[in-house]
């Protein structure tokens, strides 16, 4: 059943009132540091926190009241199911979802605080999938596609007619593609009812499913990798998802995980707002000078969701600090008499650096028993303040290896 804007159209009606009508402010300093005008759709602020509101509750609301009594069925690694946990909850309709095992453990704890049977089953989305076929099969359950289903779809496709609305002027709106049920909504409501916009869809260097589907001329099975985009790693984008956003969307773009990284920092520091890897690709994409034809330009980042685990924020803030130059890690050799150690430290505060930590390294210094080596981590401004730090270093006498 194909989707089209009377549907989203439709959608939005249903909708309104149970999921938040998302802000879309102006970003200053992000405007600041990538050229463009920039305005953040901040889905990563609905109560579940993701984007996926929208669509779980569209698709519940079309059940029909049987389906409503026997309950609905997912494959999902996170946000989708968290989705359907609450507003099934609101609804009155049971919801078990089935999780693949590296769904994250946050995602996990949400949707069983929601009132979810939660199952893990299977190393990736198409075992977990097979899975929840069973229950539909055996238990009468209904299923409920995560990204291809036109309900879901539709229900996406929301938050381009709020994009619209909130920013009227707007030039081009970037936004993150997984298995594609939101870019694919949004490119549809943006492109029927103002087409001069410019629709653009960013993968991480470690998905790419749309890419591979565009080359192709159809979706294809990608292998899992690991990423910072966890969103994003769905193994194929949707039938129906693809067949609206290859006659719609503009161009798609594929980021770095170290940009990845560094834009959740900039989210961070300058935003003041926690989004999780997937929500940030747009603004990493914009970072790396991947779209540089919306220089000066109105841009919308699509910021869809917020669910990061706090496990591995701080090791992904500390990534971010590394390719900033912020924080960085040598060695360097120093004597192993007395007043070794302390020359170096006042040569490394000298310079204006941070002393972080400082390891010793004595039984591979090499074969002269006097040195030893000084693996330090070190607080930086930048990269050029880092190259001065080595310099200094260097022109007293301390030889220094570089980290890679």
């Amino acid at each position: 059943m194909p989707v089209t804007l009377a549907d989203i159209r439709a959608a939005r009606r249903r909708i309104a009132g149970g999921v938040t009508v998302s802000p879309c402010p102006e970003s200053i300093p992000l405007s600041e540091i990538t050229g463009a005008h920039i305005y953040c759709k901040l889905d990563n602020l609905q109560r579940t926190g993701s984007f996926k509101e929208r669509g779980a509750r569209n698709a519940l609301l079309r059940l029909t009241p049987a389906q409503k009594r026997r309950g609905v069925v997912a494959a999902s690694a996170g946000n989708h199911a968290a989705a359907l946990a609450y507003h099934g909850k609101l609804l009155g309709v049971p919801v078990t979802v089935v999780m693949p095992d590296y769904a994250p453990l946050i995602k996990v704890s949400t949707c069983k605080r929601l009132g979810a049977r939660v199952l893990i089953q299977g190393r990736d989305f198409t075992e977990a999938r097979a899975h929840a076929d069973t229950l539909v099969a055996g238990e009468g359950l209904a299923y409920i596609h995560g990204f291809d289903a036109p309900d879901i779809i539709a229900g996406q496709g929301t938050i381009g007619l709020e994009i619209l609305e909130q920013v009227p002027k707007a030039d081009a709106i970037v936004c993150p593609v997984g298995g594609g049920g939101l870019l694919a909504g949004l490119s549809l409501a943006v492109k029927s009812v103002r087409p001069r916009v410019k629709v653009i869809g960013v993968e991480s260097t470690a998905t790419g499913n749309l890419t591979a589907a565009l080359k192709a001329g159809r979706p294809v099975l990608m292998p899992r990798r690991p990423t910072l985009a966890d969103g994003l790693a769905t193994l194929t984008v949707g039938e129906n998802a693809f067949s609206l956003i290859r006659p719609r969307v503009d161009r798609v773009v594929r980021v770095g995980e170290d940009w990845i990284a560094l834009a959740i920092l900039r989210m961070v520091e300058m935003e003041k707002t926690v989004v999780e890897g997937a929500a940030v690709t747009p603004l990493a994409a914009m970072m790396a000078g991947l779209l540089p034809e919306l220089k000066g330009k109105r841009v919308v980042l699509v910021t869809c969701g917020g669910n990061i685990d706090p496990a591995i924020l701080s090791r992904i803030i500390e990534k971010g600090l590394v390719r900033d130059g912020r924080i960085t890690r040598f060695t360097a050799i120093i004597s192993d008499r007395p007043g070794g150690l302390a020359e170096l430290t006042r040569v490394i505060a000298d310079s204006g650096a941070s002393i972080k930590d400082i390891e010793h390294d004595r039984a591979f210094s090499g074969p002269d028993v006097s040195a030893v080596n000084a693996v330090c981590t070190v607080e930086t401004r930048d990269h050029a303040h880092i190259r001065e730090l080595h310099r200094a270093l260097r022109r007293h006498g301390f030889p220094v290896i570089v980290a890679k």
